[in-house]
């Protein structure tokens, strides 16, 4: 269920990484993959990246993110535990330099739902599930036209879900 722009199942916790929407109309979701650092996962760097308190020093790798402040809607863990960082009503900072159907950033018109993966490694069933449920409770309360990938909407810039991602699992 959805009240307030927020989801019933999910765990809250806010990201300062947003804005005001342009206007109301949502109608892409655009899915994603992260692991931090890359291919490892089930720990908390990725909450701690969106909420601006990861530790740049944990990580060598992690000094290549400093700077960068990015959210998304909704995470969705390898356990199946959902995450929300930003109300469906506001302009989460998850697309980057997008373009979908003629349309330029698709931010201002999209909820991005991040998998906790990568590009290569197979998501698991339950992140399917899931994922499948919430498409179905976003579509039941915003005119959401089109699923895709962030591959779609950046492509030579973006990977993700990567091939990998079944797509099939979640018609």
């Amino acid at each position: 269920m959805i009240e307030n722009h927020l989801l019933a199942l999910a765990k809250q916790v806010p990201s300062p990484n947003y804005n005001e929407r342009p206007n109301d109309e949502v109608s892409l979701v655009v899915i994603h993959n992260i692991s931090l650092p890359p291919k490892e996962f089930g720990n908390d760097y990725i909450e701690q990246f969106f909420t601006n308190k990861l530790d740049f020093g944990a990580y060598p790798y992690f000094q290549t993110l400093i700077g960068i402040e990015v959210s998304t809607h909704l995470f969705i863990k390898r356990d199946g535990e959902i995450v929300q960082f930003v109300p469906f009503d506001k302009r989460a900072w998850h697309a980057g330099q997008s373009n979908f159907v003629e349309r330029e950033n698709c931010n201002d018109f999209s909820i991005g739902i991040e998998l906790e993966g990568s590009d290569n490694i197979a998501y698991e069933a339950l992140q399917y599930q899931v994922l499948k449920t919430i498409l179905d409770q976003l579509k039941s309360h915003y005119p959401i036209t089109d699923v895709v990938g962030h591959s779609d909407i950046a492509p030579g810039r973006k990977t993700d879900p990567g091939d990998a991602f079944n797509w099939s699992k979640i018609k």
